[in-house]
């Protein structure tokens, strides 16, 4: 049984492109066969392994649209065991469009079942919001990962999240889990270190908070900027082998 993942949170700059990227690596480096889904108009799962975004001619706005099956714009082998299905700004025209379309909420779902037999694991990246995209994802996926800045606001963020997933699980995918809660961006402060530490005192019985932060580190930003990952140009830092290890805990839950 294939595993899909959807990587949500509401508010921008949580580290969800990141975590999409890294941990579709890890899970390939594992020796899985992974497909990453971006449905975020901004295209920057395609920007994270250097491709240009705005050149793609078929990505995930001509799937929604049903001109396109979705086999026909993954692109496959971008690493070793990962394909790609991109997106570009296209897909925020979509969504516009997408608002008019009968079974508006399903289409995601319906479109990876042409695919679902060639991979073990689909992570989808879902944009910063609870639109019509990320509505998608969740009932399109049988478990939720949640990548959580290490901040206060962040924290309170997630608590409505969860309550979100729950109506959604209820009232559309009652097969929906929670993976877990990922504390990302984190740094050696007293703060960090407390909402790490309330987030499990208030959400840890809900939802399983993994033991390995993101640590916060330039590394991972100058590895977008070369097209690339932090596996490639800085192995050892600590966020790349907490994705490893986060990696290690999804293939054996």
């Amino acid at each position: 049984m294939v595993d899909i993942i959807a990587v949500v949170n509401q508010k921008g700059g949580v580290a969800k492109t990141t975590t999409t990227i890294h941990l579709g690596v890890a899970l390939a480096q594992l020796g899985k066969h992974v497909l990453l889904v971006d449905l975020d108009a901004q295209g920057h799962l395609a920007e994270g392994f250097g491709i240009v975004a705005d050149k793609i001619e078929h990505e995930m706005s001509d799937v929604f649209e049903g001109s396109k099956n979705i086999k026909d714009i993954i692109m496959p082998d971008i690493r070793p065991n990962l394909d790609l299905a991109p997106s570009n700004v296209r897909l925020a025209d979509m969504e516009l469009t997408l608002v008019n379309m009968r079974f508006r909420e399903a289409k995601l779902k319906r479109a990876l079942e042409a695919v679902l037999s060639r991979y073990d694991y689909i992570l989808l990246d879902c944009p910063p919001n609870l639109g019509l995209f990320t509505i998608n994802a969740l009932i399109a996926a049988n478990k939720v990962l949640i990548p959580m800045a290490t901040h206060f606001w962040s924290m309170l963020g997630v608590s409505r999240l969860l309550t979100s997933i729950q109506a959604i699980k209820q009232e559309a995918n009652p097969s929906l889990a929670l993976l877990g809660i990922i504390p990302t961006r984190f740094t050696r402060t007293v703060h960090a270190r407390e909402v790490v530490e309330k987030t499990k005192e208030e959400i840890g019985q809900q939802c399983h908070i993994f033991e390995h932060t993101i640590n916060e580190s330039v590394r991972f930003a100058e590895a977008t900027g070369q097209g690339t990952t932090v596996f490639d140009i800085a192995p050892d830092i600590e966020g790349a082998q907490a994705y490893r290890e986060i990696a290690k805990e999804i293939v054996h839950a």
